[in-house]
């Protein structure tokens, strides 16, 4: 019994099939009939526009597939979720990677192994939100040697100065330069003070 006729005692009299309960004969037969034609043409209608979206769609993409152990980017959208992940104050890269493919989830699907930061999101993307990555030699960047002290800290040098101002301050003037240092780049560049940059590492001031 369905909860409609359980609450009032009898049937949902719906414009696709109006009864009295038991009774055979339908009423209304010309405006049921309607019914039926709209509906029809209602699904043709969207069948027509779904087609004709699918077509737009197809014009613009081309089938992509990817094999295990492939490697990818990923790109930074709302629909991923990324830049929410990122936390950067920069601008965001429009594709991120490469992550290694490690299965295929469907036809349309695939999980990647994100990496340790980005461990907060699913894995799994759909095919649209990715792009091949074709493996480059000169892509691989050798990392400068650090040398870690025993309780796990370590030397942060200066590699130049990009910039310098004045700031007034209770009546002062304080000058301020823009370090660069050997573990950023020039995007993460700090203020300093410039008497005391100059104490530390005159050499940054020989011209």
């Amino acid at each position: 019994m369905a909860p409609f006729e359980a609450l009032y005692g009898r049937k949902c009299g719906t414009p696709l099939c109006w009864y009295e309960t038991g009774e055979t004969i339908l009423y209304a037969l010309d405006m049921v009939q309607k019914q039926h034609e709209q509906i029809k043409l209602i699904r043709e209608k969207m069948k027509i526009a779904q087609d004709r979206q699918r077509s737009y769609y197809d014009k613009r993409r081309k089938p992509m597939k990817f094999q295990v152990i492939d490697h990818i980017f990923l790109k930074v959208s709302p629909v991923t979720g990324v830049g929410r992940a990122l936390k950067s104050k920069k601008l965001s890269p429009k594709f991120i990677g490469p992550f290694e493919v490690l299965s295929k989830i469907g036809p349309v699907a695939y999980e990647i192994a994100l990496a340790p930061n980005l461990s907060n999101l699913h894995p799994v993307f759909h095919v649209s939100q990715l792009r091949m990555y074709i493996p480059d030699p000169t892509h691989v960047i050798e990392l400068d040697p650090v040398q870690v002290r025993e309780n796990l800290s370590y030397d942060v040098q200066p590699v130049k100065i990009v910039d310098c101002r004045v700031k007034k301050l209770r009546g002062k003037e304080i000058s301020l330069v823009k370090v660069i240092w050997n573990t950023s780049d020039e995007g993460d560049a700090t203020c300093k003070v410039e008497n005391k940059i100059r104490k530390l590492y005159p050499d940054l001031f020989v011209t």
